[in-house]
């Protein structure tokens, strides 16, 4: 279902991403996503990645890529949003791999003003959730 692949030095709880990974998909419904490659990577590499497919060069906290059901996370970038929202590493964490597996499913909030707010509804709901 969900194959962890920790190319940093963070510390990965694999269990809750699992947990979390399995929500979305129990809410969302999607039956594309049978499997999905979780890749956690330094600022370097998300940054190589984002500057290839994105022709965005800069750090940034997850990427998705759809018809590979791929996610990469920098833990880095995580940790750094987490202090500026206030909030803990593995709550902000567990967002972002919503945000991103949501981004697999189809949703992308660069779309429009009515996508974002639709596609933020949902990780809330799902975030919420116990």
């Amino acid at each position: 279902m969900l194959e962890i692949t920790n190319l940093t030095r963070h510390k990965i709880y694999g269990r809750e991403l699992i947990e979390v990974a399995q929500k979305v998909l129990k809410i969302v419904g999607s039956e594309n996503l049978k499997e999905i490659s979780l890749v956690f990577v330094d600022e370097k590499k998300i940054q190589e990645i984002n500057k290839k497919y994105r022709r965005k060069n800069k750090p940034t906290d997850v990427l998705s890529f759809e018809g590979l059901n791929e996610v990469f996370i920098c833990p880095q970038v995580v940790a750094k949003q987490a202090r500026e929202l206030g909030v803990s590493f593995e709550s902000e964490l567990m967002r972002v791999l919503v945000h991103g597996i949501l981004h697999l499913i189809g949703h992308d909030h660069e779309k429009s003003a009515k996508e974002a707010e639709k596609m933020r509804k949902i990780e809330e709901k799902i975030l919420r959730q116990d």
